[in-house]
């Protein structure tokens, strides 16, 4: 009998206590730099890397909650849709795909809306999520931002969608396809309806939603370094064999050449939209607790004047 295992080691783990095991997500590691910062440090800050500044994924309950006043808004109910009408089968079922997405997310599908103010401006916000599926565009998705642009239209307020999707979903082939047009419609009615659409580009925005609704907007606003494109860097140098450019398909390029009109921090995304959206629905100019920079404030105005005889609404609905 070894008295040393069976007797002192039991001993002394019982005086020191069970061992806390340490939580997975504790620390982040941040994909720009290689730094590891501290999970509360990220998430307090918006999930944004105090250090680097790079913006990760967020969560769409939680950028919902930021961007509405007193994070109070309505959720957007919208047609129920059939769960797997071509009987997609590759590696797994469809149907276990989407049952393991939804519980890992806890939410329906790829997008969520919602309805509330926004500085005291009624609105409606779609957020598309990049962990459902790859905020692929799927019939269900679809349905709920054709409902909630239609919402907006019945509201008389602005649309304001927040994009993060790698295109169609391919498993509901050309019935995700179609939802393209469908939303290209829904956008039609806002502007037949005179009333802002605004766009968010967030990491990452490609596929076919890149090639249709997402670059429709009145107004295009893009986080800081988000990729923003249709096919893949690589894939367009193989078929073009060439050396794309340093920074290709991020937001500040895209932004040089005409493709984004304003990059704005997360921290600074609230009153910026806010602000022009305002400025869109002419309604008056409030006093907001955070204050854009000079350059900013500029390139809303100068964008505000070249679209607001198309995206005005009429004074009756100023007053709704």
């Amino acid at each position: 009998m070894n008295w040393i295992k069976s007797y002192v080691r039991p001993k002394i783990r019982g005086f020191l206590g069970t061992k806390k095991e340490t939580p997975d997500n504790m620390w982040i590691k941040c994909p720009q730099s290689g730094e590891m910062v501290f999970y509360r440090d990220v998430e307090a800050n918006q999930f944004v890397i105090p250090t680097s500044g790079y913006h990760m994924n967020w969560a769409p309950e939680l950028r919902l909650a930021a961007m509405f006043d007193d994070g109070a808004y309505e959720n957007i109910s919208f047609p129920e849709v059939a769960t797997d009408p071509l009987k997609f089968k590759d590696q797994k079922k469809y149907t276990d795909r989407l049952k393991a997405a939804k519980a890992k997310a806890d939410q329906v599908d790829a997008v969520i809306t919602g309805y509330g103010t926004l500085h005291d401006l009624p609105v409606v916000m779609a957020v598309q999520d990049f962990k459902f599926m790859g905020g692929s565009l799927g019939m269900a998705a679809g349905e709920a931002l054709i409902t909630s642009m239609q919402l907006a239209v019945e509201k008389k307020c602005p649309f304001i969608l927040f994009v993060a999707s790698g295109g169609a979903r391919m498993q509901e082939g050309i019935l995700s396809l179609m939802q393209m047009p469908r939303v290209t419609v829904a956008v039609q009615q806002l502007r037949e309806a005179k009333l802002p659409y605004i766009v968010v580009l967030t990491d990452p925005t490609t596929g076919g939603v890149t090639a249709s609704y997402a670059m429709l907007g009145d107004i295009h606003i893009a986080e800081p370094n988000a990729r923003i494109g249709f096919a893949g860097a690589r894939v367009i140098e193989q078929t073009i064999r060439e050396k794309l450019p340093a920074g290709f398909q991020r937001s500040e390029y895209l932004q040089d050449h005409g493709m984004v009109d304003i990059i704005v921090h997360r921290h600074e995304m609230r009153d910026t939209v806010a602000r022009i959206a305002r400025m869109l629905m002419k309604a008056p100019v409030i006093n907001m607790e955070k204050k854009a920079e000079p350059e900013t404030v500029e390139v809303e105005d100068s964008k505000a004047e070249e679209i607001s005889e198309k995206a005005a609404p009429e004074k009756e609905a100023v007053q709704d």
